[in-house]
């Protein structure tokens, strides 16, 4: 890893402003608007897009109405950051609890404190744990390093707001004309079944007469799905496509071939299609619950080296600070929340 000495855009010694109540207001305003955005996304599409990009440019765009600095830029478009990141949690976790059985439907309080206690404790260990994670680990964080490019090109008057508003224009434009409650001229998808004569089957044990042929559907008419696809590139893209063609062309069919029982559905009035559903509901998509549970424990194993060194070092600042190295006049970009009213916090909450 390089060791060259990091040398900030905003030199340590300065005291420019930064915590406002303009950057505080818009990090909110936009961290609700970017999180409802990427809540739709997720459950639309399944995963969600960083918000770190648009915030930035909308950020730069917004306060230099007001006079705003670098910092608070960079303040609001954190906080439309960690908003988004919160929601995008939420809607990969909270509906698990429905598809798993856990509850038979949703919780909206239990999911509001859910979502609070959990957004919480997160700024409280990256409290902990930001400089083993950003200075000691080999971590690139290409995200924040684009965006912190894009923050210090607007400086020099290269916004690129132009381009944001006007593909949310553009798409605007776009959904008004394909959106139900809208003129609705634009259909999402052009689809049609192409008939290749008909033949018989044998299913579980019963002869079944089938149209054969294939189904021709285009891809979907959606600015949101386009961006997604265009933002997350060919890899995570082909990653989804696989996800839903082993999910449909080989689980569901294995399941259903492997479950004589099924039959009994077909025999009580319900399609093949029906019953296609059902296995795809109750036993591919907890399937799928299991698959994410797997990897988020995956994720915290690989980290496990962080956040051990992360509370060492906290343990550690707390002994230093009881011995009067506190009473040193710290660097800004050293300054933290007392680290011992950190792990009292965590430990009040957990």
């Amino acid at each position: 890893m390089d060791k060259t000495v990091f040398k900030p855009f905003v030199p340590a010694e300065s005291d420019m402003k930064e915590f406002s109540f303009k950057a505080i207001f818009l990090g909110c305003l936009m961290a609700i608007i970017l999180g409802a955005a990427n809540a739709y996304l997720g459950m639309k599409a399944g995963l969600t897009v960083a918000a770190t990009f648009p915030a930035a440019v909308v950020a730069m765009a917004a306060l230099r109405l007001f006079n705003g600095t670098i910092l608070e830029e960079n303040l609001a478009r954190t906080t439309a950051s960690v908003g988004e990141a919160l929601i995008a949690g939420a809607i990969f976790t909270i509906p698990a609890f429905i598809i798993s059985g856990v509850w038979e439907e949703l919780h909206y309080w239990e999911s509001t404190a859910i979502m609070l206690i959990g957004g919480v404790l997160g700024v409280l260990f990256v409290i902990i744990l930001r400089r083993s994670l950003v200075e000691e680990a080999e971590l690139p964080f290409p995200e924040s390093v684009a965006a912190a490019e894009i923050v210090k090109a607007g400086q020099g008057g290269q916004t690129g707001a132009v381009y944001v508003f006007g593909a949310m224009g553009l798409a605007a434009l776009w959904e008004l004309f394909k959106n139900d409650n809208g003129i609705h001229m634009v259909k999402d998808y052009a689809r049609d079944f192409f008939s290749m004569g008909s033949s018989k089957i044998n299913m579980l044990g019963k002869d079944i007469d089938y149209n054969g042929g294939f189904i021709f559907e285009s891809p979907a008419a959606s600015p949101a799905l386009i961006g997604v696809g265009f933002i997350v590139g060919m890899r995570v893209s082909a990653v989804l496509f696989a996800g839903a063609v082993s999910g449909w062309l080989f689980l569901v069919p294995a399941f259903v071939f492997l479950n004589p029982d099924l039959a009994n559905l077909v025999a009580e009035g319900k399609s093949w299609v029906d019953v296609s559903l059902e296995v795809w509901m109750r036993q591919v998509r907890p399937l799928a619950v299991g698959t994410m549970i797997v990897a988020a424990f995956y994720t915290l194993y690989n980290l496990r080296g962080s956040l051990v060194n992360g509370i060492k070092k906290a343990l550690g600042d707390i002994a230093e600070s009881k011995k009067g190295a506190d009473a040193v006049k710290v660097s800004r970009l050293d300054l933290d929340i007392d680290f011992k009213k950190v792990m009292l916090a965590i430990a009040a909450i957990a």
